[in-house]
């Protein structure tokens, strides 16, 4: 073989690897993107009282990728002149980073908006369907067993009583005395022989004497006869409601917790203090004279 032929061989070994080389450097040119620089300049002059030219020049440069900013860098020139001389010069450079795309959005502004759709009126078909999905929700809830701890039980079934049985209890409330006898009847109550409604003409002292025998369901299968004295209305409503519930501990013996724990066992005290000797009230002084 010649020395040319073998040279030709090396040259021909060589170039595909000269062919990548130079296909590399294609894809990384075409990989990296152009960069674009804006170079803007602003000079202003200004003339001082002693004749001196001050020059104030202020350039700015950004650089965009892509039409995005990147960085920018601002230039600023100023220079005293006097007689055509520079006599001061200062420059500054300041360089600052743009923001992201993330920064420069507004905030929520990606977020896809919510549609409200309105709201359309049921028919009475469909309200009658919910009305008692409603019902059987309630009744599986009900039939469940899970009873909450603050409900209180339901009173027992109230105990029958002799006809001729007598049940007597007294009661008090501040300086009212209230003497009770609970018969077997059909819930009648009587004060001073007079019925319940001529006694106590406000509902609320009612409220207050059938609070008991409301809450232990012994309303309607009780004659009550009772005779109190002392105090004002108030105070005897207060202590009839005391004198019965004492009476209803001796019919069933049961009903003290829940007679007890509705507070109608427990006797007020609360009563007004009587004047004193030497005192306006019960503890009022007379106002101190000096002379």
């Amino acid at each position: 073989m010649s020395e040319e032929e073998t040279n030709d061989e090396a040259v021909s070994e060589e170039t595909p690897d000269e062919a990548k080389s130079e296909e590399t450097v294609e894809e990384t040119a075409e990989e990296t993107p152009e960069v674009e620089v804006d170079v803007e300049l602003e000079v202003t002059e200004e003339v001082a009282e002693d004749g001196s030219v001050e020059v104030e020049a202020v350039q700015t440069e950004t650089v965009t990728e892509d039409g995005e900013v990147v960085e920018e860098t601002v230039v600023v020139e100023e220079a005293v002149v006097e007689d055509g001389e520079v006599v001061e010069e200062e420059v500054f450079v300041a360089e600052t980073a743009a923001a992201s795309d993330e920064a420069s959005e507004v905030p929520g502004a990606n977020l896809e908006p919510i549609s409200v759709e309105p709201v359309a009126e049921l028919s009475i078909e469909e309200r009658a369907r919910l009305e008692a999905e409603e019902e059987e929700r309630a009744e599986l809830e009900a039939s469940s067993g899970e009873e909450d701890e603050d409900v209180p039980p339901p009173p027992p079934a109230p105990a029958k009583i002799a006809k001729d049985a007598r049940f007597i209890a007294t009661g008090k409330r501040k300086r009212s005395v209230a003497r009770v006898i609970v018969l077997a009847g059909d819930g009648k109550i009587q004060i001073n022989d007079r019925e319940i409604e001529e006694y106590f003409p406000r509902a609320r002292h009612r409220t207050i004497v059938n609070s008991p025998l409301v809450a232990t369901g012994y309303d309607s299968n009780l004659e009550i006869r009772i005779r109190v004295h002392g105090g004002g209305i108030s105070g005897q409503a207060g202590a009839v409601r005391h004198g019965i519930a004492r009476a209803l501990t001796e019919v069933d013996p049961e009903l003290r917790a829940e007679l007890k724990r509705r507070g109608f066992l427990t006797r007020d005290s609360r009563a007004k203090e009587r004047r004193k000797a030497g005192l306006k009230k019960a503890r009022k002084k007379p106002q101190f004279s000096k002379r």
